[in-house]
């Protein structure tokens, strides 16, 4: 399955592209930043980005977009026009008949690292790790919109599983799979905690 991944952003959009497999794996494809600046008005802003991820759609063929979803900041202005490009790219899946998911800053990071409130620096290397890359994607908007789509990859997988054909042609699963199965595990079972104390 080939997933677009989209860090939404005003200034900086992030999108990336990646091939999972069934037992979790995944496959760079592609990554890029889109720029806007602030100098331009609104409108022309929220039009280059829809261009750029439709420009990135038509090129790479996605199956399914993610979209990092939009949580409320101190800082209004800002929140607002990440709000603003997300909607953008909610469209862009619409218009080209995706599927589309929305996915939290905390469920990315726990899916990443196994710990949902890791840093920008700690996502970024778990995605260099998944996806074997030599170097972490610069700026972090791009590992960003990479680690929403293995997200995305990972959350579609059976829950508390993982198939037997596992990622380095072993038995073993990735440092990132086990972290995410026991990030998996350990909410479970909080949960399970809560039903039994009520």
């Amino acid at each position: 399955m080939r997933i677009l991944g989209i860090d939404p952003g005003l200034t900086r959009c992030g999108v990336g592209v990646i091939d999972a497999a069934a037992n979790r794996t995944a496959t760079f494809v592609a990554v890029e930043v889109i720029r806007t600046s602030p100098e331009q008005s609104i409108d022309q802003r929220l039009l280059g980005i829809a261009e750029g991820i439709d420009r990135f759609i038509d090129l790479y063929r996605p199956d399914a977009v993610a979209v990092e979803r939009v949580f409320a900041q101190q800082n209004v202005r800002t929140v607002m026009g990440t709000a603003q490009a997300s909607g953008v790219a909610v469209l862009a899946a619409a218009r080209h008949g995706l599927p589309l998911e929305l996915h939290t800053p905390s469920e990315i990071k726990a899916a990443i690292t196994g710990y949902g409130a890791a840093d920008k620096k700690q996502v970024g290397v778990m995605v260099a790790r998944i996806l074997r890359l030599t170097e972490v994607p610069k700026p972090a908007d791009a590992a960003d919109s990479l680690a929403i789509a293995i997200c995305h990859a990972w959350r579609r997988s059976a829950p508390g599983t993982l198939p037997a054909a596992q990622t380095h042609g072993g038995s073993e699963p990735t440092p990132a799979q086990k972290a995410w199965l026991a990030a998996e595990k350990a909410s479970q079972s909080s949960v399970a905690r809560r039903k039994l104390a009520r």
